[in-house]
């Protein structure tokens, strides 16, 4: 019997001897290659998460929308029964189904506007280029084909196949559910964020359409647990974001710089005018080169001085209009050097003129803006911190500044040629030309808030007299000063043109028949007060008659309303001459006309 316990424990030690060898030479090895093949997935699976944050860090306006559409579609895909494996592949694909993006230029990713057919064109190349780039991965499940298709529809017109329903592969369907709701309820540069009740809306309208009836069902049924999980894990990767590295962030600063030199380019050429050009510059410096006001000065066309044509933010009233001469001030300064200045008082060029009032401002960067070998002025960002601006600021402004210098000339130049068009330039009024179209939109305005417009018709009494007798140079200065004299005379929002001639036309918005009887009365008087002075110190005293007809009750064109008030004007003339020669014939009464205005 003790043989016998004997032998057993012997044997008993033996298997154990045995098995201990088996673990430590063959199990062992085992678990440290599953060990290293974990190890190595979740290299795999950092690196691939790496990228498509790199990709999505692109676009600013989607931030985050990688790590939603994962979140939904890995959840979609569990909670639809699928394996293990299959879930995996999903959420790889969610993480890359952007990738093919890479190969669509930036600038029409990001238009604000619609897409041209060519563009849309170029947008749709995405999923066949992502599907080709991952295809050269060897993921454990298959991944491209799900990126490839996730722009098909289920009722067959999506691309780039033309998949129709269930020969959609099931990632794909459930990609272009998700995908499909976060960008709707995203900022985009195309369109605005919807709430999510009309994203709900909408993705139910598109059910069987161009999305899986059966899927877009049990997304809108779990997504208030699905967004729960985003929260979740939104909030888990943000307190860990401060101390990451920037290099995200530095991606996104990258591709907005880019873009924003783009669209500064892209206006070159169109028919901006200086203060529309300004409002773009400043919108696409703002998030690149922040500021707390922004001012354009250029050089008057003499040379001699430099005026603040556009300033906005803070202290914007003080710098607006504010003029300086080369030397004066930062601005002053640059002009005179043609160097531009970092960290500098703003304050200087308030002081320079003698301002009194202080500035929040406390730091300045000043930019010479200059086209060829022209120096148009300078572009001044301020801000309220002290030493705000880095070198990196200052490389970036220096790039947008030399855009900004092109584009700003054309400006220039469209204002100028657009003014010589549309200004008279003996008077410096409006001209015929701007007077159709002022009227059109005038008339066009009122009868929409069924309002009244009025039109005065003046025409300088005995002009070709004053020619004939003192000579052209006196008969320029009468209509010049007819010119002041009137622009004085009406509101600031209401035009004098100098029509043809020694005619003017004055449109007066919302001036009913009686206000405009009242004017024209007005307006006469205060020429009639007025004369030119010749060289000898004589006067020569000025006259004018004056007609008016108000819009819609003396006609609905601005051709009926002048002639009307033509006629009416030329009724006055007479009716002047008259009185003025029954006053030269003693002891003749006048006869006032017993006419009724026409």
């Amino acid at each position: 019997m003790n043989g016998a316990l004997a032998g057993a424990i012997a044997a008993a030690a033996s298997s154990a001897l045995l098995v201990a060898l088996l673990c430590y030479f063959y199990v062992r090895p085992l678990l440290a290659a599953r060990r290293e093949a974990e190890a190595a997935a979740q290299a795999h699976q950092a690196t691939v998460e790496a990228l498509a944050l790199a990709i999505d860090a692109k676009d600013q306006s989607s931030v985050n929308h990688i790590r939603r559409v994962v979140i939904f579609a890995t959840g979609l895909a569990r909670a639809m029964g699928l394996p293990a494996a299959e879930v995996r592949a999903i959420g790889a694909a969610a993480l890359l189904h952007d990738v093919g993006k890479l190969a669509v230029p930036e600038h029409i990713l990001s238009k604000p506007g619609p897409l041209t057919r060519e563009e849309f064109q170029k947008v749709r190349t995405h999923a066949r280029a992502g599907a080709e780039i991952l295809g050269e991965v060897p993921f454990p499940q298959p991944v491209a084909p799900l990126v490839l298709s996730h722009h098909e529809r289920w009722d067959g017109r999506g691309y780039p196949d033309g998949l129709r329903g269930n020969g959609i592969p099931v990632g794909a369907r459930i990609l272009a559910v998700v995908d499909c709701y976060d960008v709707l309820t995203s900022e985009r540069p195309y369109h605005r964020a919807m709430s999510s009740d009309a994203a709900r809306l909408l993705l139910q309208q598109e059910a069987g359409r161009a999305l899986d009836p059966a899927i877009v069902d049990l997304f809108l049924r779990l997504l208030p647990e699905f967004r729960q999980d985003v929260d979740r894990a939104l909030a888990g990767s943000a307190g860990a974001a401060s101390a990451e590295p920037t290099v995200y962030s530095d991606i996104a600063l990258a591709h907005r710089e880019i873009y924003a030199l783009y669209e500064i380019a892209q206006s070159i050429g169109t028919t901006l005018g200086v203060s529309d050009t300004m409002s773009l510059i400043a919108a696409k410096l703002v998030p690149l080169v922040p500021f707390s006001s922004c001012a354009l000065f250029l050089t008057e066309p003499d040379g001699d001085a430099l005026r603040c044509v556009f300033a906005t933010g803070v202290d914007a009233g003080l710098l607006g209009g504010l003029t300086l001469r080369p030397g004066q001030g930062l601005t002053g300064w640059v002009a005179r050097n043609r160097r531009p200045l970092v960290n500098a008082r703003p304050a200087a060029d308030l002081e320079a003129v003698g301002a009194a009032a202080g500035t929040a401002l406390q730091s300045a960067l000043v930019w010479p803006l200059e086209h060829g070998d022209r120096f148009i002025g300078t572009l001044n960002l301020c801000h309220e911190q002290p030493g705000f601006y880095t070198d990196d600021h200052r490389r970036i402004f220096d790039r947008i500044a030399e855009q900004a210098a092109a584009v700003l000339h054309n400006s220039i130049v469209f204002e100028r040629t657009r003014e010589d068009a549309l200004t008279d330039p003996l008077t410096g009024l409006p001209n015929t030309r701007f007077l159709l179209i002022h009227v059109a939109r005038e008339l066009a305005r009122a009868e929409r808030l069924r309002s009244d417009v009025a039109m005065i018709v003046l025409d300088l009494d005995d002009f070709k007299e004053i020619n004939d007798t003192h000579g052209h140079h006196v008969g320029d200065q009468a209509l010049r000063q007819t010119a002041t004299v009137l622009r004085s005379s009406i509101r600031p929002y209401d035009i004098c043109v100098r029509y043809a001639g020694d005619e003017f036309i004055i449109v007066l918005a919302g001036c009913g028949r009686d206000e405009a009887e009242r004017k024209r009365t007005d307006l006469q008087q205060a020429v009639n007060r007025a004369s030119v002075t010749l060289e000898t110190g004589a006067q020569v005293p000025l006259r004018i008659s004056a007609g008016a007809s108000v819009f819609p009750h003396d006609g609905a064109t601005h051709e009926s309303l002048l002639a009307r008030a033509d006629v009416r004007m030329y009724h006055d003339k007479a009716q002047r001459r008259e009185a003025a020669t029954n006053r030269q014939r003693p002891g003749t009464p006048g006869t006032p006309s017993t006419r009724a205005v026409l």
